[in-house]
């Protein structure tokens, strides 16, 4: 029993520590996610995140998750993506935390590969650390749609692992290589363009000379089955391409091989292409930052060839270390070939293939650092060549991550320069104006936006107010677009006017200096309609020069209660108050501004409330149309 006992607190000890070694780094990893990410939001959806939440809230679950005839087929994407719609709900502002805490969750698995395939901690959290911080990663965090492309990045470098382990050897690498299989089919659901690591597959069956024909049998059984699939939901067996366009139509052999040659450039810091695909062009780089990447390949470099000479002088560890190189290799080319096939390249999809070369400067590291499985003579020497070989790459990593840190940040101080991020920030601005500012009384109004510069479309006027709202429906909320505020009457209280700030990317609300405008109290006349015994206000006509009066008197008519109207100055009207509720007209030029004074001879017995000095009388109602 004693021996038990102790047994069980020994290995509750381990658990804790286990625990605690593990909890840590996806703690650190997923608070520095939190930091480096902090300027990114999203409070209102547009484009394809608007687009996926109509889908979302106008169909059903079997339409959403399998959209039989559409161009794209990704199911287990649909799937997740549906779940995170259903719970997020209408706090939109939760999205970006969601994807923060997936690209952290991601950073600490490719700590934990790059920490067994270097054999070392430290190397294997910078890895993760620098996975962050790159700039590559504008799109996961900043749109709802980047859980696409982070999930299919996860899937794809699990992929790699799991033929890396049976590749080697290692402890359950039968079994990771039959969960790299599951994981391939999976991922094709996820993002299509990962069909390409098909040839991943083989390049491992054949450098690990694999004689079990169902093991070579399975990837190709695979691939078909996918093909079937989308042939029979899509009616088409090569994918649809970038922007409407589909890879069959617009295919180039040459702009591939420029776009791989760019690809290979963005993971040395080099920004090529345009300006809108990236944060900042080379041309454009600041010097200081130009000798900082060139510091990173530099750094990068020197790994290389120390990893080279370590494979030439150590025979234990050339033959797998040339195997597992091309396996490297390979998989950054497949990724990086399935992201070139298009019609254009972004950098959002150099992520995996970041991924995938970070992974494999952490196994250069481990090579280097690698101690041999025999004791020599000389126990010393040889425990001083390990450290040397490790002090040597933790030097690089850390020359390498500190210029990382510095290139990095400054890319991503410039995010503003790519396609869609000044539009997420007009959208944003038009939730904070609106439902940030009067939360669910918006619901019912209507919203006039006022020259319209932007391009909102008619689909996103009609829909983006909806998903703020439980029930996805925003009943009665009407956005109207107007060239000028001539084109409406006077302002009520179901209005709200907004008008754009290009330079700032932002709308701002100016239904209270519209009102004024429109409507100007001098004294005795109040935004909820109540009038006093006198009143003074100038008002803005319409297209028609009429302007109408709705008198609501809500107390007893004894008779003789009139309502004196001066138009600027000269009297115009004499109103004897008969009825409850009782209308009147006023005539003037159009689009002119008069100013109007009221002599009541009457007023409200038994009001609760005073606002001037003088009483209440009743409530009109101005309309300018």
């Amino acid at each position: 029993m004693e021996k038990k006992d102790a047994g069980y607190r020994r290995n509750s000890i381990v658990w804790r520590y286990r625990w605690k070694e593990e909890a840590l780094p996806f703690c650190v990893l997923t608070a520095f996610a939190f930091f480096i990410n902090a300027a990114v939001q999203i409070r209102g959806l547009y484009m394809d995140d608007l687009y996926m939440w109509s889908c979302f809230a106008d169909g059903s679950f079997l339409n959403y998750v399998f959209p039989v005839g559409s161009s794209r087929f990704r199911v287990l994407y649909n799937f997740i993506s549906y779940l995170e719609y259903f719970f997020v709900g209408a706090h939109i502002g939760w999205f970006v935390p969601v994807n923060i805490i997936v690209n952290g969750a991601i950073a600490y698995t490719v700590f934990r590969m790059a920490r067994r395939l270097s054999d070392n901690g430290l190397i294997g959290f910078v890895c993760g650390i620098l996975y962050l911080l790159s700039r590559m990663s504008y799109y996961q965090i900043g749109q709802v749609y980047g859980m696409m492309e982070s999930l299919a990045l996860w899937a794809a470098i699990a992929v790699l692992y799991g033929l890396y382990r049976y590749l080697n050897g290692l402890e359950n690498g039968e079994s990771g290589y039959w969960i790299a299989c599951g994981l391939y089919f999976a991922n094709c659901f996820i993002h299509e363009r990962y069909m390409a690591l098909l040839p991943l597959f083989y390049l491992a069956l054949l450098l690990r000379r694999e004689k079990n024909p169902g093991r070579w049998a399975v990837p190709a059984a695979l691939f078909v089955l996918v093909q079937v699939i989308r042939l029979l939901a899509t009616g088409a067996l090569m994918p649809a391409g970038t922007g409407g366009t589909y890879v069959a139509d617009t295919f180039s052999f040459q702009q591939t091989l420029v776009f791989v040659f760019r690809q290979v450039m963005h993971l040395f810091g080099i920004n090529l292409g345009d300006e809108w695909l990236c944060p900042k062009t080379w041309e454009m780089t600041d010097r200081w930052v130009k000798l900082a990447v060139l510091g990173q390949i530099l750094a990068i470099l020197m790994i290389v060839i120390l990893f080279i000479m370590k494979l030439i002088r150590s025979r234990s560890v050339r033959l797998p270390g040339i195997r597992n190189a091309l396996l490297f290799i390979f998989f950054i080319g497949c990724c990086m070939v399935s992201s070139s096939v298009t019609i254009r390249l972004e950098l959002r999809w150099v992520y995996v293939s970041m991924t995938g070369a970070l992974l494999f400067l952490a196994y250069m590291c481990g090579v280097i650092a690698h101690r041999p499985e025999h004791v020599k003579e000389n126990y010393q020497r040889d425990i001083l060549r390990r450290y040397r070989g490790l002090a040597a790459c933790l030097g690089l990593v850390g020359i390498y991550t500190f210029l990382s840190f510095l290139s990095e940040t400054y890319y991503r101080s410039f995010y503003n320069n790519l396609y869609f991020w000044n539009a997420q920030k007009e959208y944003n601005s038009l939730a904070d104006e609106t439902w940030g500012k009067y939360g669910r009384e918006i619901f019912g109004k209507k919203i006039y936006i006022l020259k319209n510069s932007y391009g909102m479309s008619r689909f996103c006027a009609d829909t983006f107010f909806r998903t703020f709202d439980p029930e996805r429906k925003a009943e009665g909320t009407e956005v109207i677009f107007a060239d000028s505020i001539r084109d409406f009457g006077q302002v009520t209280n179901n209005m709200l006017i907004l008008r754009e700030d290009p330079a700032a990317h932002a709308y701002q609300d100016i239904t209270g200096m519209v009102r004024e405008l429109k409507c100007e109290s001098i004294y005795g006349y109040y935004a909820d309609g109540w009038m006093d015994e006198n009143a003074k206000i100038r008002v803005m006509a319409g297209s028609t020069g009429r302007i109408d009066l709705e008198l609501l008197y809500p107390g007893v008519i004894n008779g003789g209660e009139v309502m004196t109207i001066r138009m600027d100055g000269e009297e115009t009207a004499r109103v004897e108050i008969s009825q409850n509720i009782q209308y009147t007209s006023l005539e003037t030029v159009p689009y002119r501004t008069v100013e109007l004074e009221f002599a009541n001879n009457f007023y409200l017995e038994g009001a609760q409330e005073q606002r001037g000095t003088d009483r209440f009388s009743l409530i009109v109602n101005i309309t300018a149309d």
